[in-house]
């Protein structure tokens, strides 16, 4: 399971036109599934996000977690995101969990970072082509992958 994280000071996510989700301070965070995440993936990337330490305190130093800003956050599920561009010029998506397995771990994840959080979370709509926009603070954009956390 890869993330990318994106410290907001506002994003939003249409389908067709029409604002589905927004938020003011908090991340934008975009995710791609791969067909072997499980639960395990998602409980400790809902742990890092909540956890991470990104926003600034009072000296601006990145030293505050969304917990302690009461931040909120929207969810994208974007499976380009397991794109292998080792070959060629066009991008591989063979590691990309299928829909049926990845719309359940979607709102798996969902379900386990709104209980990190304590709070409910913002969502895009799953499989849809989505129009997402976003102020970027700092710009700070941080990549986490699952399979890496070791």
């Amino acid at each position: 399971m890869r993330i990318v994280v994106q410290l907001v000071k506002q994003a939003s996510v249409s389908v067709d036109e029409k604002v589905i989700s927004e938020i003011k301070k908090g991340y934008l965070i975009l995710l791609g599934i791969e067909t072997e995440d499980t639960q395990e993936d998602i409980n400790w990337l809902a742990g890092k996000i909540a956890r991470l330490r990104i926003f600034g305190d009072k000296n601006g130093t990145m030293n505050k977690s969304i917990l302690d800003v009461n931040g909120d956050a929207i969810v994208v599920s974007q499976f380009t995101l397991q794109a292998k561009t080792k070959k060629g010029n066009r991008p591989s998506y063979i590691k990309a969990a299928r829909p049926e397995i990845a719309s359940v771990l979607y709102d798996n994840f969902i379900l386990q970072l709104e209980n990190e959080i304590g709070k409910k979370i913002q969502t895009g709509k799953f499989g849809a082509t989505m129009d997402v926009s976003l102020i970027n603070e700092g710009p700070v954009t941080i990549f986490m992958d699952s399979k890496n956390k070791y």
